[in-house]
């Protein structure tokens, strides 16, 4: 493929980001696409293209030798795997915004990659409208990346800026303006659990450190558990709360998880507000360098993929240099890492597992300790399961 053929695009699904897609396609005068035929459920639902455009069989773009690129962008992660492995293996290259499916399939993704010798680009499938997967892949190729942490969901961002900067004054409060205000799902277990930043995240250390990971492997804890005083708690140390995903790379491991973190005012990070995303990416040789950028919306996802798509018409496709210079080797569950712990009850929280505490705090109704714990034992201990227990990163910027 080259930049003087005409792309003719076959598209599963035009939702939100199908939408946007064909709408940032249509301004964009540089890129030469055009759409054949879109898959969808039901073909007769009214859209903004002609009926012709749309057919209910998959195969009405996978078996047409037309078509040179599907762009995949359904819900369905197992659907969506089923339509990628097969366009590879069909010879044609792949669009996705899937985290889910990239994230759960990645080592099974990339072998079809080498086997077919065809592309599969996912920049949306990370933080949308940041163009952080190609940086890493280009940019850093060669750097010796040491940590990237970032807000890598919209939503739950929406939600915390609600609770540390609007008059919002509880969770399911700032939870329900979101709802209202297009920002979370009627259903948010995937965003306020921590689940959705977990599969970007899983994502972005195969592209810098070089690692296959199953996300079910990072250790995850959402914002749900929240509360009043853990607000003023942060306040009154000039600290903000952040949903943060983070890699930090120690020798030839890295040490990853997902979990609200208390971030200085003053921080990069503390000024990413709302549906916005914000990445961190620290290296030996540039330092620290910042990213940020709306990671969710029709047109930001859209104009994501749709800069994948001019990608593929110069013959642009992953290296993942950092899986073959062998970057890391595995994830580190001895890590320490610095914890606050709010709980009601002194006898539900099992003391012996910390490495050092540095401060206790007792009140009526609420108790703290901040301390040290690796993340094995963290993983371990059945006291998080609580739901009067509340864990926030409390790391040392």
């Amino acid at each position: 493929m080259t930049n003087n053929k005409r792309i003719k695009l076959g598209i599963f699904g035009f939702g939100c980001v199908g939408q946007g897609v064909y709408h940032v396609l249509n301004q964009t005068k540089g890129i030469k696409a055009d759409i054949v035929k879109i898959c969808v459920k039901d073909s007769k639902k009214e859209r903004i293209l002609d009926s012709s455009f749309f057919t209910t069989e998959p195969a009405d773009l996978l078996d047409n030798p037309e078509i040179d690129v599907i762009v995949e962008l359904i819900d369905d992660a197992e659907a969506a795997f089923n339509i990628v492995s097969y366009a590879l293996k069909k010879g044609k290259a792949v669009v996705t915004a899937n985290k889910k499916m990239i994230a759960d399939h990645s080592e099974e993704l990339y072998t079809l990659q080498q086997t077919y010798q065809v592309p599969l680009l996912y920049e949306a499938a990370a933080c949308a409208s940041i163009p952080i997967i190609r940086n890493l892949e280009e940019y850093y190729d060669n750097d010796l990346l040491t940590c990237i942490e970032g807000i890598l969901n919209g939503s739950t961002n929406y939600i915390l800026t609600g609770l540390t900067e609007r008059t919002t004054t509880d969770f399911n409060t700032a939870l329900r303006e979101a709802q209202l205000n297009g920002f979370a799902e009627s259903d948010p277990t995937l965003d306020i659990e921590g689940f959705d930043p977990r599969y970007k995240l899983s994502i972005l250390i195969l592209h810098a450190f070089g690692i296959f990971t199953n996300p079910s492997s990072l250790f995850t804890f959402g914002i749900s558990r929240i509360s009043t005083f853990d607000l003023e708690f942060a306040r009154q140390r000039n600290l903000t709360i952040r949903l943060i995903a983070r890699a930090k790379k120690e020798n030839s491991t890295v040490t990853a998880f997902c979990m609200p973190s208390f971030i200085p005012s003053n921080h990069h990070l503390a000024a990413v507000r709302n549906e916005y995303n914000g990445v961190l990416v620290e290296s030996l040789f540039t330092e620290i360098q910042f990213f940020a950028g709306k990671g969710a919306g029709s047109n930001p996802t859209g104009s994501a993929v749709v800069s994948d798509i001019s990608a593929l018409s110069y013959d642009y496709r992953y290296e993942y240099k950092k899986l073959k210079q062998k970057s890391a080797t595995q994830l580190n569950e001895q890590s320490l890492l610095n914890l606050y712990i709010r709980f009601d009850d002194w006898s539900v929280v099992d003391m012996s597992v910390f490495e050092t505490i540095s401060e206790r705090f007792s009140s009526k109704k609420n108790h703290y300790i901040i301390g040290e714990i690796t993340l094995q034992n963290l993983r371990k201990a059945d006291w998080i399961k609580n739901p009067a227990v509340n864990i926030i990163h409390f790391p040392k910027y």
